[in-house]
């Protein structure tokens, strides 16, 4: 941690790397690559970043790499072209296209997943319904920008102007992994210790309730999570018709149907 923030922090964002010879990576010195979203995103995620350092850096990160016009969050900006920094392969993809300045899926969601580890629960599920594939198909123009299924993950999101959009790589299961571990344990906020369920949702203050049906072995889950207008309400679980004074649910395989009813404060 003191290495990082000695010799990583750039001023308003954390570096993604340095050269052999000492030339940083993800610098605004650097006239491409001058910010990357995986440092940014993954200072919060590791929890090893200054804590008013990254808050800076992930608005940095929002304001330089998310491109709302076209529905995509950009792994890095400006793409590698014409500079002399050789950072391997990924140089021979066209500027704005897969991981040179596109929207690299996996790094789209780590971001999104930082958002709500924040608790910026309005900018995350803005941002999480922004990268939803679903939603790249509500009209005749969306469609024919994409290209590509919507109701499967891309790896990659076009951010070069003539394919401003399109689609990428698609059944792609490592971004899907991440949508779904975004989704469940970041959004919903069910995290699985042993056997124990535990809550901690992230949702849009309007929200009321939701609901999530969890197979443990042989016996389900229906879980209701219900967001209680008192801040200082303790999580309050009624499981089958009965109050605990649990904080989580204990899973037990008894093959039969558990009906659990979550109260968390919704001003966490």
């Amino acid at each position: 941690r003191k290495n990082i923030e000695a010799h990583a922090w750039d001023g308003t964002w954390y570096r993604r790397a340095y050269f052999d010879d000492g030339t940083p990576l993800g610098s605004a010195q650097n006239e491409e690559c001058s910010i990357d979203s995986i440092a940014q995103s993954w200072g919060v995620l590791s929890g090893a970043a200054d804590a008013e350092r990254i808050a800076t850096a992930m608005q940095s990160a929002a304001g330089r790499l998310v491109n709302r016009d076209a529905g995509l969050i950009q792994l890095l900006d400006p793409p590698f072209d014409k500079s002399s920094l050789n950072p391997g392969y990924i140089k021979g993809y066209v500027p704005g296209v897969r991981e040179n300045g596109g929207q690299y899926t996996h790094a789209a969601i780590w971001f999104v997943m930082a958002l709500l580890k924040l608790k910026e629960k309005s900018r995350g599920w803005d941002l999480l319904q922004m990268i939803n594939p679903i939603h790249r198909s509500d009209n005749v123009e969306s469609v024919q920008r994409y290209k590509v299924e919507p109701y499967v993950m891309a790896a990659d999101v076009y951010a070069e102007r003539s394919h401003l959009g399109r689609g990428g790589w698609t059944w792609y299961t490592g971004s899907a992994g991440w949508m779904y571990q975004l989704i469940i344990d970041f959004f919903v906020g069910m995290t699985k210790n042993g056997n124990r369920l535990y809550f901690d949702p992230c949702l849009p203050d309007e929200w009321v309730d939701i609901a999530v049906t969890y197979r443990y072995a042989d016996t389900v889950y229906h879980i209701t999570i219900h967001l209680a207008e008192d801040a200082s309400a303790p999580v309050h679980i009624v499981e089958n018709g009965e109050s605990t004074n649990r904080d989580f649910i204990e899973l037990v395989n008894d093959n039969t149907t558990h009906e659990v009813r979550i109260e968390v404060a919704k001003h966490r």
